[in-house]
This record gives C-alpha cells, structure tokens and sequence, in this order.
C-alpha cells in the first residue's frame, strides 16, 4: 500500500492487512461532521486507492463514538471556487462538493467497506450509502435527517442509493419522516449485512475484505465497475 498523507487534518489512513486501507475520519470531538478540508482529503484518497495496484479494499469508520454526524454546519467550510459566489449558490456548491466525492466512492475501481459505528446520519448516512458493503456495531445508528433542517432529505446521492439498497417504499419512508433507526433495523431491511459487538466492527470489515482479496485483482475490478 503506497498511499501519501502527509498533511491530513481529518482523516487517518492505516493497513489494517496487506492490500487492505483502514480509512478513519478523525474529528471525535465533532462526532466527525464532514468539512471541506475532510472531502477534499477523502478525494485524494480515492483517487489514490484507485491508482495503487497492490491496494484491494478499503474500510471507512469513525473515531470516538461515531461514524459521523453529517455535516458540520459551524465549520464546514467554502467549497473550491466558491468564496465570490452568492451564499445561496455557495450552499449548492458545498452539496455537490460533497455529493460528487460519494459518487468517486461508489464508482471506485477497489470496493469501500462501511464499518459504522455509532451515529451515521446525515452526509455521514449518504457516505455510507456511497460504499459497497456496510456493517454495524450494536451502537450504530441511521438516517437521512436533512428534513429536521429544513432541507430536502435527497441530497448527497441518498436519493439514488437508498432504493437501490432497501427498496422504493422503504426509502420513501426513511426520507419522508426522517427518523432514525438501530442497527439490528438497519440489518432487517437488507443496509447492513451483519451487526457486532461495539469494538468489533472493524474487524468484522475485515472479514470481508480478506475474502474479496483472495480473488484476482482484475474479476474483482470488473465485478465492482458493474455492480
């Protein structure tokens, strides 16, 4: 694994196991709410996993007591390009920032594993929406709660990964009531594929990923490209 992150403020980058990247979004004292500075580091990531050809997998978490809390509405930051815009526009600016990393995450040539724990709502609920494979700690909790703002709930590809995922009437509503659900919910209608003991997700994560890295690099690239 060659990945370069001298620099980073939000994010940490270990290998969990030869070819396997442990991603972690490290804002604890902020329940990771996502800034700019972390989708912009998050970018860079992708586009390094997908150009590193010993790099199999990637698992995403959280530090502290939770995936993460959506967005930061105190620190989020300016998206590039949009400090001499209007702040109505800067606003729709910052969402496509966002929504556009989820989108590198789901079209990424190397599978990304969700393992939540605690909180994952928001923009934290649509990054894990974005990934191939979740798992859940007994702690972990979800929705889509953009509605409790004042803003429509289908921001940030929650409205295009959410139905694929658990089906159309489901997903109409999670995002109509904005609630949120337990993890053993989550696992009921088919978001995650297992929940564990709090301590253990990432390890579980893992389980996953090593059995994906036994097959051949390039099946399981084309497998991912089309799924």
């Amino acid at each position: 694994m060659d990945l370069t992150t001298d620099g980073y403020e939000t994010i940490e980058v270990a290998e969990a196991d030869d070819g396997i990247a442990l991603v972690t979004l490290n804002r604890p004292d902020r329940l990771n709410a996502i800034t700019t500075t972390m989708i912009v580091e998050l970018e860079s990531i992708v586009s390094q996993v997908d150009l590193d050809p010993a790099l199999r997998a990637v698992i995403v978490t959280g530090a502290g007591r939770g995936f993460s809390a959506g967005l930061d509405l105190q620190e989020q930051g300016v998206a590039p390009g949009a400090d001499r815009v209007s702040p109505t526009v800067r606003g729709f600016l910052w969402q496509d920032h966002l929504a556009t990393l989820h989108e590198r995450i789901h079209r990424s040539r190397k599978p990304w594993i969700a393992a939540v724990n605690g909180p994952c709502v928001g923009g934290g609920f649509a990054m894990s929406l974005a990934c191939d494979v979740r798992v859940a700690a007994t702690s972990a909790t979800f929705g889509a709660v953009f509605l409790k703002v004042g803003v429509s709930n289908c921001d940030m590809g929650t409205s295009y990964f959410l139905p694929r995922l658990v089906g159309a009437s489901r997903s109409a509503e999670l995002l109509l009531t904005a609630r949120i659900f337990d993890a053993d919910e989550a696992r009921e209608i088919g978001l995650v594929i297992d929940v564990v003991d709090d301590g253990t997700v990432v390890d579980r994560a893992l389980d996953t990923a090593r059995q994906n890295r036994a097959h051949a690099p390039i099946a399981t690239r084309k497998t991912n490209e089309t799924n």
